[in-house]
């Protein structure tokens, strides 16, 4: 299934984008109901999405080990309570193998557009190499941290010295005695910067905002550890629930502002400890509530900015020159080397811009997603039937692991398949009505959150609609998805056309 032939069509029951940890899961899972006619549509050359991109120096997860990864594949032998991207990948690789999912993923298959057929009922999806896949389900895993977000900086393609980004790190290149700007203080700046800044001769750090950060408890797992996990896998499930509760409790502070509060005033004298200059405490100081932007975990994060080979640049970036940057205030520093911490395209407003995505009776996601993207329980989105998103609208998190989420969700889809074939009908589609409800649900949980505040982040859309982060307990999203209510799907069986017929409309489609 690896292999392509652009000239022919392929006829499957499912058709996922993206090999990352959603795509994977949900391929498992597939087999283990025991459907087996799916195809996982990757435009790398190889899985692990996220983590096979950011292979920064210090780049490592922020949830615990045990946590993020598979309920149903957990991992005696992690190394560290957080994980370094190498082993993360190591272990999706080594999920790709035991599962055999292999054979069901055709790399380098981008997708450009995908069309619903109402005679048929089926997905006519085409990739950027030629390829045309027809399928009866379409779930799209492609997750929302996969395109690199490249700030419009005046200058920045006239840079005569080395750029690169964060997720396209080039480790061909010598830092060392270099001067160095980071653009950025997001959760991959506060990774690398502590990494390289003691081998360049001078970084410059740009903040825009400044980051909450708290400490870290970071560990390694004893040999011990390891063993028992081995021998007692119960254990394991034990220590990840542990895990699980420890970070779900960070949710009642943004949830109740007031306990925030609380929260603020001990890493203020935290940031006080660890940085020496008064001034410099100050612009490392967040002036938004706790949880309303993404909350970083780092130990070595605030004792960088005591080396003396270190700046924090607070001035915004006025233009970029051949082999230096100017901020606003006329102050120009010569630079060797540009480093992009400035993440990721998460608004699929965006990403998906130029992605051809139709669904019934003329819909197009872009345009029903003009205002702001929104989906039922962030899976399923009214007029695009059999079409199911992992880590869709409303369900990010910021505070938990996503592989809970993704899960939940995984566990769902199978439902809405099983009963779609249990009832007979061609596809199944999400009432806008259903939606609506949902919609209105998730504005008024985020009455009275620190995201109501008036704050910005990437969680919101340019108008300020929060569009990305699920404002409830994980545990509560669960218990959302564990049963399908049928009453708020329309259930809708099509008058089926012959195969060739079906052969000739994924020839035209598109």
């Amino acid at each position: 299934m690896t292999d392509s032939n652009p000239s022919a069509v392929r006829q499957v029951e499912v058709a996922i984008a993206g090999a990352g940890f959603g795509g994977l899961c949900m391929a498992v899972q597939l087999k283990k109901a025991g459907i087996h006619d799916f195809v996982v549509l990757e435009k790398g050359k190889e899985v692990g999405g996220t983590w096979r991109d950011n292979q920064y120096p210090g780049a490592a997860c922020d949830v615990q080990s045990h946590m993020y990864s598979y309920s149903f594949e957990t991992k005696p032998d992690w190394t560290k309570r957080y994980a370094p991207w190498n082993e993360i990948q190591q272990y999706i690789l080594d999920v790709t193998a035991k599962y055999q999912l292999r054979p069901h993923i055709r790399f380098q298959q981008e997708v450009v557009s995908a069309v619903f057929n109402e005679g048929t009922g089926r997905w006519v999806i085409k990739t950027a190499a030629g390829d045309t896949i027809m399928a009866r389900y379409w779930v799209l895993a492609s997750g929302p941290l996969h395109v690199p977000a490249i700030p419009d900086i005046k200058g920045l393609k006239d840079f005569q010295g080395k750029v690169m980004h964060s997720a396209q790190w080039d480790h061909g290149y010598d830092l060392r005695d270099k001067r160095v700007a980071s653009i950025g203080t997001g959760g991959s700046a506060i990774q690398y910067v502590p990494e390289i800044a003691p081998k360049v001769k001078q970084l410059h750090v740009f903040q825009r905002t400044a980051a909450w950060v708290i400490p870290r408890d970071e560990r390694s797992y004893s040999a011990l550890s390891k063993k028992i996990f081995a021998a007692l896998p119960f254990t394991r499930t034990l220590h990840r629930w542990r895990c699980y509760w420890t970070n779900e409790s960070r949710v009642w502070p943004i949830l109740n502002p007031w306990m925030a509060g609380i929260g603020e005033f001990f890493l203020k004298k935290f940031i006080a400890y660890q940085v020496k200059d008064p001034a410099l405490v100050k612009k490392l100081t967040p002036d938004y509530t706790l949880g309303c932007k993404r909350v970083l975990i780092s130990n070595k994060w605030f004792p960088t900015f005591n080396r003396p080979n270190v700046e924090l640049v607070t001035d915004g970036v006025k233009e970029i020159r051949a082999h230096s940057i100017v901020t606003r205030d006329g102050v120009e520093r010569p630079l060797d080397c540009i480093i992009l911490g400035t993440g990721f395209v998460v608004d699929p407003r965006i990403y998906m811009k130029g992605f051809e995505l139709k669904g019934r009776r003329g819909h197009t996601l872009a345009e029903d997603w003009k205002t702001s993207p929104t989906s039922y329980l962030g899976i399923t989105t009214a007029n695009y039937p059999n079409m199911f998103q992992l880590v869709g609208p409303h369900t990010g998190l910021g505070h938990n692991s996503i592989i809970f989420m993704i899960e939940a969700q995984v566990d769902y889809i199978i439902k809405c398949m099983q009963l779609v074939k249990q009832k007979g009908v061609d596809y199944l589609d999400v009432k806008p009505e259903a939606q609506s409800r949902f919609l209105q649900d998730i504005t008024a949980a985020l009455q009275g959150t620190v995201w109501s505040s008036g704050c910005k982040s990437w969680y919101q859309t340019a108008d300020g609609i929060n569009f990305a982060i699920w404002p409830k307990s994980t545990w509560r999203y669960w218990l959302e998805t564990r049963t399908v209510e049928q009453a708020d799907y329309e259930w809708v069986q099509c008058g089926r056309q012959r195969p060739e017929q079906d052969a000739a409309l994924a020839q035209n489609a598109g």
